[in-house]
């Protein structure tokens, strides 16, 4: 049995790191740094719960640490804990600048432990069912990826950390790690980068709350956004291709789901119902024909499954953290992009 401590539980911990330790086979969440309040005991009662960073470093029954505090104070507090010699996962994105998750990379193997990234959407139901669809020939030679991840929150929430103007906030580092890493994962790294980020809402000089990337790719281009003006969503997916196409509408239920939970218990974890699932749409010429495509079930537990296994010594690490890396060199190509106002092609 292999035992976590958890730094942090906020919305991250509570919701996604939380439940997901606490249902993997051959984990204890045994440990919760919790500055303020005692919410984490009070879900998780036989948990060890600390109030500095100190006293959970000084804990030498735990196996591994999970980082979940807010994304400016990763590269501070990942050092410490790497400097300790511990194990650690940490919660996208690691780090908000390519040279500080690098810097990170040369700690870790140091000190010969464990960094390894929370890119948990690589276990959406919905991107399996893409990387499935990709793997076939059902749509021909791919010519155009959309991905998108819309939202309608046209107040900003006032206490939200990730609205402030500050460092690791805004929804590029938010959720614009989760959506190129799936490209990347399909593409690989691209020729170029362009994008547009921007504040949409009021007040106009907190974090950005809209981007749109475009990756570009030989004979294809990827293009990734998210903001939070948008009623009803775009599809979660649009993929064209020469023979179809590929419109996948709604969110993966996992989160839903988990912010009710402490534990998963559902056989039927992660199954979508008939009525979410995606459509091809295929045919020659003007014969068009709707087929729906079952959503593969998802399962973030995957993940915390992965990390067992390679602490264990029986398994790669589930997400390797060079990928974290080309993350952080595609946003920094993308902020670049909109500074000069130009596409980057020196990633």
């Amino acid at each position: 049995m292999l035992r976590a401590g958890l730094i942090g539980f906020g919305m991250a911990g509570r919701v996604f790191h939380g439940p997901l330790l606490s249902s993997v086979d051959g984990i204890e969440l045994a440990a919760v740094l919790e500055r303020h309040g005692n919410e984490a005991a009070k879900r998780y009662p036989s948990i060890k719960s600390c109030r500095t960073l100190d006293e959970m470093l000084g804990d030498d029954s735990l196996d591994f640490l999970v980082l979940a505090t807010p994304s400016g104070t990763h590269f501070e507090v990942a050092k410490a804990i790497l400097e300790a010699g511990k194990n650690l996962v940490v919660d996208k994105p690691v780090c908000p600048t390519a040279a500080e998750i690098a810097a990170l990379m040369d700690l870790a193997a140091k000190k010969n432990a464990a960094l390894i990234p929370f890119h948990n959407r690589r276990w959406d139901g919905d991107f399996l069912t893409v990387r499935q669809i990709l793997h076939s020939p059902q749509l021909g030679r791919l010519v155009s990826y959309e991905s998108t991840f819309d939202r309608w929150r046209p107040q900003p929430k006032p206490d939200a950390w990730r609205e402030r103007n500050q460092p690791g906030s805004g929804v590029l580092l938010d959720l614009g790690p989760h959506l190129i890493d799936q490209a990347l994962l399909l593409f690989g790294m691209p020729e170029a980068v362009g994008a547009e980020i921007a504040r949409e809402r009021e007040p106009f000089d907190d974090a950005d709350d809209s981007f749109t990337l475009r990756l570009y790719y030989p004979g294809m281009m990827a293009t990734l956004g998210a903001n939070c003006l948008t009623a009803p969503p775009r599809p979660r997916f649009h993929l064209r291709g020469t023979l179809g196409n590929f419109w996948k509408h709604g969110l993966d239920p996992q989160e839903a789901q988990l912010t009710l939970l402490t534990r998963i218990n559902d056989p039927r974890w992660g199954k979508e119902p008939d009525a979410a699932w995606g459509h091809i749409f295929a045919g020659q010429n003007a014969d068009v024909v709707d087929r729906p495509v079952e959503t593969a079930p998802g399962d973030y537990r995957l993940f915390y499954a992965g990390v067992r296994d390679f602490l264990l010594g029986n398994a790669p690490p589930p997400v390797g953290i060079e990928d974290a890396l080309h993350v952080a060199k595609i946003i920094q190509a993308a902020q670049l992009s909109l500074y000069d106002k130009r596409t980057i092609t020196s990633l």
